[in-house]
């Protein structure tokens, strides 16, 4: 007889309806389960994680599904189950909660609460039986029912004055530093101090791309900064061996679980890939290295074979897990590579390119890493160094379509509006530098697909699947799209994207300012919950706040808007003493700093796009690596909706024009590219 499902049986989100057939009771976050609380004196569980999280799986197979275990949660609990990434404010509130009480955190996550919602004992994984100095999650449920039914006054107490620290806690104690330009060599410093020159990035295991990081530092390098580039290059190289990086069918895994990027935690996720993705692309256009070009274009290529809906969405992530083992789907066994490449030389050929041995290097099995050069290679084979990238290309290749008949990793095929903002804006920047007609086109039907699907009377909405959306946005949501938006009018200069990001600019304004300065994470018509979050650090991805400062300066250039530049200079100032203490927790605010400092450049062309002409002015810019220039582009007379940067633009001699302006103090207009490229 087959389990009767529970309370998450009707939503949307693959994490809950993974659980929806679990013997636990599950309620999703809402009214029904914490009125449950109240009525039967009973506290929550609350677990959060996400669908592509292993440890989730494990915890879930041990005690979410053991009918032992789901008793004692259904008798003496009311059971809450949360997908992060649905609800990142709850997620962000409980785990600053789990960090505080036992200085670290991760998922699942595992917190206890009272049922007015204010936590009082928490964790992470929570083994099925006493493991490496933790107690069995049933030890842990055992202690709490007792204790909530004998000592309940203290746990109430405990966890009124948790609340408060949570509350007090909230937003940076630093009293505001002006920003300067010396600033930014502070800054490098202090990252080039942390800089792992052996194996790249920064830290010991488990390690973490960082791409934010490796952003500021490419942006630094444009400003002649050569230990910055000697840091990015370095990094994108190492993670491009291989290993957390997929060498055959591109794209990342979330991060390394060793220091030299072989062993990934094999999920994939969106957010990564998306700003990966821009990383190389800015190093190729840096550097002109084709193999930053070439892995820039496999992991666009891999989300759109296997993480882009029918409709043009981007899908959150493919699991870690596949025919219930970790990694299953990208390990090779010597004996396969034996069959599969069986032609004079080529397993032997591919075998010593890529470390793949008899013994393995992860479970006897094989996780592929490029360990020999080319050189090397022809060296060893006796071949031409010229035909050895087409050789292996070709090896690749079949291997691929080998892997593809294997059981895939499961995907989360919901739509998140911040993740596929990030993964829009590598489009839409990829597309016009690399001449890819299909990734800008990938871009547009993505700002389509956004703008048609996740609006509600004007408000955004965080998640989308399976033809509904749901769950109000948040800040991240809202400052990542208007982002990606602009990002998408450099390439496809159409006023309806500038517009659109225009009014979202004002709703972030209008709903989520914070008096005290810069924004909260949710709308002021947002529930109720422990408190109003404001969550300043870049964590996997930007924080809302770093992308609104950006937002305001980017969209205060077009438009000419002291107003909106000082309210991002104010925001910088306000934490600019965390940024020069913790860089690396705070990239995405770098990144903001560094565009603030300028010098900004703004060019207008006027011109028909199909007009020759006017494409010799745009190709080199963007062609070349501009951090630090806003385009603007209309046929003349601009159309309304058109940026003010573009107002009272008229044709030189009646030719395509283009304006290079600072501040809005433009220069003489002109029509030859090495003209405009001269005043830049």
């Amino acid at each position: 007889m087959s389990p009767m499902p529970n309370h998450l049986a009707n939503e949307s989100s693959p994490y809950l309806l993974q659980h929806a057939d679990n013997p636990v009771d599950w309620y999703p976050w809402g009214d029904e389960a914490l009125e449950k609380a109240h009525r039967e004196d009973k506290p929550i569980f609350l677990s959060i994680g996400y669908a592509a999280c292993h440890w989730c799986h494990v915890m879930a197979h041990e005690s979410f599904e053991d009918r032992t275990t789901a008793t004692l949660m259904n008798d003496n609990f009311v059971c809450i189950k949360v997908d992060r990434e649905e609800r990142p404010d709850l997620d962000s509130i409980y785990m600053a909660f789990v960090f505080a009480t036992t200085g670290s955190g991760g998922w699942p996550m595992s917190v206890f609460l009272t049922p007015e919602g204010k936590p009082f004992y928490g964790g992470t994984y929570f083994p099925s039986y006493r493991s490496h100095n933790l107690p069995s999650f049933s030890e842990v449920l055992t202690t709490v029912t007792r204790l909530w039914r004998t000592d309940q006054a203290s746990i109430l107490s405990s966890s009124d004055k948790l609340a408060q620290l949570l509350v007090t806690q909230q937003g940076p104690q630093i009293a505001k530093q002006s920003l300067e330009s010396a600033t930014l060599p502070s800054l490098t410093k202090t990252i080039a101090e942390q800089y792992d020159w052996q194996n790249g990035g920064w830290g010991a295991a488990p390690k973490f791309p960082q791409p934010m990081l490796v952003e500021f530092l490419l942006l630094q390098a444009v400003r002649g900064d050569q230990q910055s580039l000697d840091m990015a290059t370095h990094t994108l190289h190492a993670m491009a061996k291989g290993g957390m990086y997929d060498l055959l069918g591109g794209g990342f895994a979330r991060y390394s679980v060793d220091a030299t990027w072989l062993v990934p935690h094999f999920e994939k996720m969106l957010y990564d890939n998306a700003q990966l993705a821009r990383a190389y692309l800015h190093a190729h256009l840096l550097t002109g290295e084709p193999a930053f070009r070439e892995v820039c274009e496999a992991t666009l290529d891999f989300v759109l074979r296997e993480m882009t809906h029918s409709q043009g969405g981007f899908y959150s992530s493919l699991d870690a897990d596949s025919d219930g083992e970790e990694g299953k789907y990208y390990l090779w066994g010597a004996d396969e590579i034996h069959y599969q490449l069986n032609g004079p030389g080529e397993a032997d050929l591919f075998m010593a390119a890529y470390g793949v041995s008899e013994v393995g290097n992860f479970d006897r099995r094989n996780i592929l890493q490029r360990s020999l050069t080319d050189a090397q290679l022809a060296e060893k084979f006796h071949l031409d160094e010229n035909v050895v990238p087409s050789m292996l290309a070709g090896l690749r290749q079949r291997l691929l379509e080998v892997r593809s008949e294997r059981v895939r990793p499961s995907t989360d095929d919901k739509v998140l509006v911040a993740w596929n903002a990030l993964m829009q804006s590598a489009f839409a920047e990829a597309g016009r530098a690399l001449g890819r007609p299909d990734y800008l086109q990938a871009a547009i039907r993505n700002a389509d697909f956004m703008l048609d699907n996740m609006l509600d009377h004007g408000r955004l909405l965080r998640s989308w699947r399976k033809g509904t959306a749901r769950h109000a946005a948040y800040l991240k949501d809202y400052a990542a799209l208007a982002l990606s938006l602009i990002s998408l009018y450099q390439s496809d200069p159409q006023p309806r994207w500038f517009q659109a990001s225009l009014g979202l600019l004002e709703q972030v304004i209008a709903q989520f300012s914070d008096n005290s300065g810069g924004f909260y994470d949710t709308p002021d018509d947002h529930e109720a919950l422990l408190y109003r979050p404001k969550d300043l650090q870049d964590n996997a991805t930007p924080s809302g706040n770093a992308l609104a400062a950006m937002l305001l300066l980017q969209l205060a250039t077009y438009e000419g808007r002291s107003d909106w530049r000082k309210l991002a200079e104010d925001m910088l100032s306000a934490n600019l003493g965390t940024m020069l203490h913790y860089p690396a927790s705070f990239a995405q605010w770098l990144c903001a700093a560094d565009f603030a400092l300028g010098p900004v450049k703004e060019v207008a062309i006027i011109g028909n796009l199909a007009d020759p002409q006017t494409q010799a002015l745009l190709k080199p810019l963007w062609q070349g690596f501009n951090p630090r220039l806003l385009l603007a582009v209309a046929s003349y007379p601009p159309p309304g909706g058109s940026p003010a940067l573009l107002d009272d633009r008229s044709l030189l001699n009646g030719k395509p024009s283009a304006y290079v302006c600072q501040d809005f103090v433009c220069q003489q207009p002109v029509n030859d590219p090495q003209a405009m490229l001269q005043q830049l």
